[in-house]
């Protein structure tokens, strides 16, 4: 999952924005947690907690460093972990980020401020500049986390291209959940490693698997994918035939076939139909798990109905989607 350019740790392939159960009392459930991200791990997926489907603005910095504390205590390997630390407050970015740093994390996903809106690129450059120069260590890799359908603001070219040049060795890629393969592709055309022996690259990961092979084909890093809490394996089989860990005969045509089977997978959590992803994605855990108390999600998500849960247990045995090894955590 991770290699060593120009002297700097990295990380690729498939990482989940790993789901957050909770308790009765919505305080977060540690035990399945762990359970979760060990069998992500499993699955040959990185983990990227504290994201978007991680619910990660609806729990407190407190929270998040004590999730981060219970993983690295259960010896989950944090070179493979690239968790989110981007807040409104840049107190709190600061504070997660440093707290990431110094669990020796591979990267962290970062959010721009959220709150405001039609911000100055001066403004976001400030931003992420005096979040770099607090934290204050040379071990800091940024991910920039570009989703404007739920931030609104956004990260442009120009902005990477001035933090690029201010800070060669921090900032180390970028998450593109904006939808759009051109918005993904101008980035990897603007940044592609060659050519630019003056930092360490800059890598691109798609914020959805549909995305995985025209991003893999362009020189992408691979994907931090929400549907990779439940179908890590075969997104990960797309991502290793890419990068020949793997072999297909026929390959063009294989990975066609491949990308498409991880394109139905990924429409069923996606559908309108459901309350959100996130309480989707939880409900199959709970199906799959045999684990009912994954359905929980934080106010103001809801969780499925008796009847959507019954339509996407239906729509998923349709498909013939199973997963792997997964079991209830009392078992």
């Amino acid at each position: 999952m991770s290699d060593n350019r120009a002297g700097s740790q990295r990380i690729g392939g498939v990482l989940a924005p790993v789901v957050t159960p909770f308790e009765a009392d919505l305080a977060p459930d540690r035990k399945r947690f762990i359970r979760h991200c060990q069998w992500l791990f499993s699955q040959n997926c990185g983990l990227a907690p504290f994201g978007t489907t991680s619910e990660a603005n609806s729990m407190s910095k407190g929270e998040r460093t004590s999730l981060l504390d219970a993983l690295i205590a259960a010896g989950i390997d944090p070179s493979r972990m690239m968790p989110g630390t981007g807040c409104c407050s840049i107190i709190e970015t600061v504070e997660l980020t440093t707290h990431a740093v110094k669990h020796g994390c591979a990267g962290v996903l970062m959010l721009p401020p959220f709150y405001y809106k039609d911000v100055r690129e001066e403004g976001l450059y400030r931003y992420f500049s005096e979040v770099v120069q607090r934290v204050g260590d040379a071990r800091l890799r940024i991910y920039l986390y570009h989703i404007p359908p739920v931030a609104i603001v956004g990260i442009t070219t120009k902005l990477v291209e001035r933090l690029l040049n201010a800070y060669p060795n921090a900032i180390a890629g970028m998450k593109d959940s904006s939808g759009d393969w051109n918005n993904t592709k101008t980035f990897l055309d603007a940044f592609e490693e060659s050519g630019r022996s003056d930092r360490t690259g800059f890598d691109v990961f798609v914020g959805s698997e549909t995305f995985l092979l025209a991003n893999m084909r362009n020189g992408g890093a691979g994907t931090i994918s929400a549907t990779a809490n439940v179908n890590p394996a075969a997104i990960y089989e797309l991502y290793a035939a890419c990068v020949g860990q793997s072999k297909f005969e026929n390959r063009e045509s294989k990975l066609e076939q491949h990308q498409a089977r991880l394109n139905v997978v990924r429409e069923v959590f996606s559908s309108r139909k459901f309350s959100s992803m996130s309480a989707a994605l939880k409900q199959a855990i709970a199906i799959y798990a045999n684990d009912p108390e994954w359905s929980k999600v934080r106010p103001p998500l809801v969780e499925l109905t008796t009847e959507q849960a019954k339509l996407l247990s239906a729509e998923l045995k349709a498909i013939g989607f199973t997963m792997n090894e997964i079991r209830n955590t009392e078992s």
